[in-house]
């Protein structure tokens, strides 16, 4: 028996109890550019990779502010996260418009996740093949939240979804536990080291055309960094790239040095 032959309905089980077309949505997740989040007491930071089909395209925008303080992230189809983006938009302009205050993030979180869940119980449609990293501020505080084509969700510290997204999760769990009290600006340059992690096997180089990022804090609105407030952390972090490699190898050197002169004394 062919896995074609249960994956035609997102609601037909497999005899392994599998969702095919629900494994298929997460996988499609899993190959979108990266995307990572991470929070301190006061400032949350959505951090993404733009990746064009082409070097004759524009990279698709990955992340999305949906109110004032409440913004995204999403990896994997984007057409579905543009579409998911649009639910979230009307759900808080209503709700602002209901009770004159903006909405509670987790309930929005709770919505979407409903959302998505839904489309994994009817034949008439397919899962939703896109994840989403959601930061913002409430009430309760500063926070962010991921959800997935399954309809789960779960909130973090730090996370990475996307392609090579271990690189930046391996990165955020040797630093999550400095990050309650760091300023704006040094969490910024967290989520920007974390993203270089993740394109250092693939030899590219962090610019403004393919970083994007967005923050929001606790007395601040979300705001996308312009291209000229975005180039000080690529530059800091591309230069401290450059200059560990110029130490590792010049300390190659010393030790090959070294090497020749212990066997010529040998």
């Amino acid at each position: 028996m062919y896995k074609s032959q249960y994956d035609n309905d997102v609601t037909l089980w497999s005899p392994a109890g599998r969702l095919h077309q629900l494994e298929y949505a997460c996988s499609a997740v899993d190959q979108g550019s990266v995307v990572l989040g991470l929070r301190s007491k006061t400032h949350a930071v959505l951090v993404g990779l733009l990746r064009a089909p082409s070097d004759l395209a524009y990279a698709q925008e990955k992340l999305f502010k949906i109110d004032e303080n409440v913004s995204i992230g999403v990896s994997g189809l984007i057409s579905d996260g543009r579409r998911l983006c649009k639910y979230m938009r009307r759900e808080t302009l209503n709700y602002k418009y209901v009770y004159a205050k903006s909405m509670p993030l987790s309930r929005l979180v709770l919505d979407i996740a409903d959302r998505q869940q839904i489309q994994t119980q009817v034949s008439s449609g397919r899962p939703y093949g896109v994840g989403l990293l959601i930061i913002g501020k409430d009430e309760k505080g500063i926070h962010l939240y991921e959800t997935n084509p399954s309809g789960n969700y779960f909130e973090y510290y730090a996370h990475a979804i996307g392609a090579r997204n271990q690189a930046a999760k391996t990165y955020l769990e040797k630093k999550f536990e400095s990050f309650s009290n760091v300023t704006k600006e040094e969490l910024i340059e967290h989520g920007v080291n974390a993203l270089k992690e993740t394109v250092r096997t693939k030899d590219i180089k962090l610019t403004t055309d393919n970083v994007s990022v967005m923050v929001v804090g606790i007395d601040e609105d979300v705001k996308q960094l312009d291209d000229e407030e975005l180039e000080s952390y690529i530059a800091k972090v591309e230069n401290d790239i450059d200059e560990n490699n110029e130490n590792n190898d010049n300390n190659n050197e010393n030790e090959q040095t070294n090497n020749n002169d212990k066997m010529q004394i040998d």
